[in-house]
């Protein structure tokens, strides 16, 4: 059997940089995200996938040694990082990894980006998160929908770090004709539900899957990077030779290039490339034509100018304008910020507070707008370091269940 793959990555509406990176060929496909708050995730998950992309071309027989080979060593890849740059110390990624030998997948597994197949109009979850929150899932204290939104929901318990060495989850799965497999990071899974990811992944091509699945995820509010990769199990070659595809922070290839044409160019500039700086010669000049020769700017430099006229009022007209926009920017900047709300301490107890958590000389850029009743010494040691660092919070509803969270856990405890 064949694979018709396809993948894309977004750095999303938050993140000022892509930590993801993935990757779909003819035998693998996998996604790295490299951990949140990391030292420099896109590092170690680009590090990762040029490691891993290494298995595409068709493997032997011991398919899951393989991949535990390839994941190890992305790992030590990541040591030698560190070991070179010690201020690299920190850096992590995730890793989900599906090789294809023709008729199964062996799939390895890290951290907290996951594989689902969607098999007969079924999507069935393939991986187990390595996570703070999946472990109380698994324990029964919370929800799979109360996750999505749990303050500690980013707490990855194994990753690929270079220290640790952690051991991946490993298994197969018996491919058949029809077969669906979607690789995501946890911008797309930890954002969309089960069933709208069954929904997406019910039709069109894994081009169309892919795309969608990411846009699907920008709208329901994901403020992570997100990536997709999806391939489908063909008894019959795909219907355009594909080249592999290397997406997000590893990116080096074009998106979509066959493999027989030469690649166009995805940016076109003025007049679809010409720079502009200079009119085009006509295409339709009479025989005996010429262009004139360009005037000597030696000439322009030291040709006599036109005294200026009311200098002073150009000025002090250009001043004002500038000042009218300085205001505008800063007025727009105050008001943006009194719609932002994060959780951090006040007086010893958490509160949510209205404005930026920031600060500048002499001016304070946030205060406290509600302080509840739940004190940091009631709270473990982690969370009230977390609450002292600051918790950001996308509007005050979602500041506010944080509170509610922390306040339930007092409770419990």
């Amino acid at each position: 059997m064949y694979l018709h793959y396809s993948a894309i990555s977004d750095v999303g509406r938050v993140r000022r940089e892509n930590q993801d990176s993935g990757y779909a060929g003819p035998w693998l496909l996998t996604v790295c995200d490299g951990v949140g708050g990391a030292v420099r995730g896109d590092l170690a998950s680009s590090t990762a996938v040029q490691a891993l992309r290494k298995l595409d071309q068709q493997p032997d027989e011991d398919l899951l040694g393989q991949v535990a080979g390839a994941v190890h060593r992305a790992d030590d890849r990541i040591a030698e990082l560190v070991e070179e740059d010690p201020d690299l110390n920190g850096t992590s990624t995730t890793a989900t990894v599906a090789l294809f030998d023709g008729s199964r997948f062996g799939i390895g597994h890290i951290g907290d980006s996951r594989a689902y197949l969607y098999r007969r109009g079924e999507l069935r979850q393939l991986t187990h998160d390595h996570t703070f929150v999946q472990s109380l899932i698994d324990e029964g204290r919370i929800t799979e929908e109360q996750s999505r939104t749990h303050p500690h929901r980013n707490l990855i318990l194994k990753a690929l770090d270079g220290v640790r060495h952690e051991e991946p989850d490993l298994f197969e799965l018996p491919a058949e004709p029809g077969d669906r497999i979607f690789i995501c990071s946890d911008g797309a899974c930890g954002t969309l539900s089960h069933e709208r990811m069954a929904d997406i992944l019910g039709s069109g091509t894994p081009d169309f899957a892919a795309v969608e699945l990411v846009r699907a995820s920008l709208e329901a509010g994901s403020t992570d990077n997100v990536t997709c990769v999806v391939a489908d199990v063909l008894e019959e070659p795909p219907p355009e030779e594909l080249a592999p595809l290397l997406v997000g922070a590893a990116a080096d290839l074009p998106r979509r290039m066959p493999l027989s044409g030469a690649v166009g160019g995805l940016f076109r500039g003025h007049r679809s490339g010409d720079t502009g700086e200079i009119a085009p010669v006509p295409d339709d000049l009479p025989p005996g034509a010429y262009v004139a020769d360009p005037i000597d700017p030696e000439a322009v430099r030291y040709a006599p100018r036109d005294p200026g006229r009311h200098a002073w009022l150009r000025r002090l007209l250009a001043t004002v304008v500038v000042l009218g926009l300085a205001w505008v920017v800063l007025a727009a900047g105050w008001s943006w910020s009194q719609q932002q709300f994060y959780v951090a301490e006040h007086d010893g107890k958490v509160a949510i507070f209205r404005g930026i958590d920031a600060s500048l000389p002499g001016i304070s850029l946030s205060h406290p707008f509600e302080v509840t009743d739940v004190e940091l010494t009631q709270l473990s040691d982690i969370d009230a370091e977390t609450v002292r660092e600051g918790i950001e919070a996308d509007d005050l509803d979602d500041a506010r269940l944080t509170v509610d969270n922390y306040a339930a856990w007092q409770e419990v405890d």
